[in-house]
């Protein structure tokens, strides 16, 4: 008998409980992951669901995957492929009962699940294991109780919640050389998508993968200690070190919240504890805070009203869209932004609020459409925080205040001295 895992975004052998309970069931253990073609077409507004630069991360955080589970003998299958075209095969020729997989909830994923359980005969165990603080442990007893104001709702968990303990380390299981696995990782040109050099400028230099989020991890806190200054530091624009740059492995499952929470934790017992500390886990809090709003709220989060259901005057303007998108907009600090999205995938926290405000306060332009665009180029895309901020800049979500940024004294906030502006304007030809 053979027990399958079904990796989304839970790309990690370490503190992945899907991993872990396949495991235990004393039965030989394979994995599966599709490059879904659906998410690598065009979107309704044009744009690629996944372009390159996340593609080039996520094929780099497979192979990661399937080295790591090799040393553990387990097989990473791996097709460019729809999960419902391809698992039920693997059930049938592999004699799978059982399928243990992350639980997931947004509409494309919800669909996806939906054909699968109807066209297999499989025991599922799903597994909700994107959280800091687990559903089950949160002071709310049902999804619907989860507050609109994130103030309420982080100072309720911290108070009442806690945060599991890492899992235990898995070890090797037996080797079943009847397991032969002759699937390949698929390349960029695979995809659909252009070959891209890393621009030199980039203030995301590292691949995807567990052992590469380990290695941020561990320079970023015990090396150069750089976390004892996050808040300090964290609205930063130019080079590696302004944040902790998580969150693109955190979108994959490539490290967890949990094992990133109880490193803080360690590096508060035995280097320091402050403000700085603290605020790492006030971003991961947040994080969970959109999950639970798009728990709460469902498909409504895509919504052009959002979860508030406001009936702005939206438009659709292509000129404004590609403008904003090639940095030829009236604001430098809004253009060099978009221009190292454009020319890396990364953007900075601020920078994310800025051109947000811009396309959405001041263009008064569909909201959506730039959540897509960030969808398509962002390394970091994290469907629940990427709606869910877009939301909030826009108006329609969790920001009673529904705030405009006034873009000048931003960038002569954070950028006095147009080193960020210069970085990205006057090194590009256009």
């Amino acid at each position: 008998m053979t027990n399958l895992v079904w990796f989304r975004n839970d790309l990690r052998v370490q503190d992945n409980t899907s991993l872990r309970k396949a495991m235990q069931e004393g039965n030989t253990i394979m994995g599966v992951y599709c490059f879904d073609p659906r998410q690598f077409e065009k979107d309704r507004w044009g744009f690629k669901k996944t372009d390159r630069y996340r593609a080039q991360f996520l094929i780099e955080t497979i192979a990661a995957l399937r080295n790591n589970l090799s040393r553990l003998n387990i097989p990473l299958f791996v097709y460019h492929n729809t999960p419902e075209g391809i698992i039920p095969e693997l059930a049938t020729a592999h004699s799978i009962q059982n399928i243990y997989c992350q639980k997931e909830w947004t509409p494309e994923e919800n669909r996806v699940t939906k054909k699968l359980k109807a066209n297999t005969k499989l025991i599922w165990t799903e597994s909700y294991d994107q959280f800091l603080f687990h559903p089950d442990d949160i002071p709310f007893k049902s999804f619907d109780e989860i507050p609109k104001v994130f103030t309420q709702f982080r100072k309720k968990c911290e108070k009442q919640s806690r945060v599991q303990a890492v899992l235990p380390a898995l070890h090797p299981q037996k080797e079943n050389k009847d397991l032969i696995n002759n699937t390949k990782i698929p390349t960029l040109q695979d995809l659909g998508l252009d070959n891209f050099v890393k621009d030199r400028r980039t203030a995301f230099p590292w691949s995807g993968g567990e052992d590469a989020a380990w290695e941020r991890l561990n320079d970023y806190f015990w090396t150069t200690k750089k976390l004892a200054y996050y808040k300090k530091t964290r609205n930063g624009l130019v080079g590696t070190d302004y944040s902790s740059k998580f969150s693109a492995w955190l979108a994959v499952g490539a490290i967890s919240a949990r094992q990133i929470y109880w490193e803080v934790k360690r590096f508060e017992k035995e280097i320091k504890k402050n403000q700085d500390t603290y605020w790492l886990i006030f971003e991961l809090i947040w994080r969970d805070y959109f999950k639970y709003i798009s728990l709460k709220h469902g498909n409504a989060i895509f919504y052009q009203g959002g979860i508030l259901e406001k009936d702005y005057n939206w438009h659709q303007n292509k000129a404004a869209l590609s403008d904003w998108i090639n940095g030829k907009t009236p604001y430098d600090f809004v253009n060099a932004n978009m221009i190292e999205l454009r020319e890396t995938g990364w953007m900075s926290n601020r920078g994310r609020q800025n051109v947000a405000s811009y396309w959405a306060k001041e263009l008064q332009q569909d909201w959506r459409i730039g959540a897509a665009y960030f969808e398509s180029m962002l390394l970091d895309y994290d469907v629940h925080s990427n709606y869910g901020n877009w939301m909030y800049n826009a108006g329609v979500g969790n920001d009673p205040r529904d705030r405009k940024f006034n873009i000048k004294r931003q960038a002569e906030m954070y950028d006095s001295s147009g080193k960020f502006v210069k970085l990205w304007l006057q090194e590009t030809l256009f």
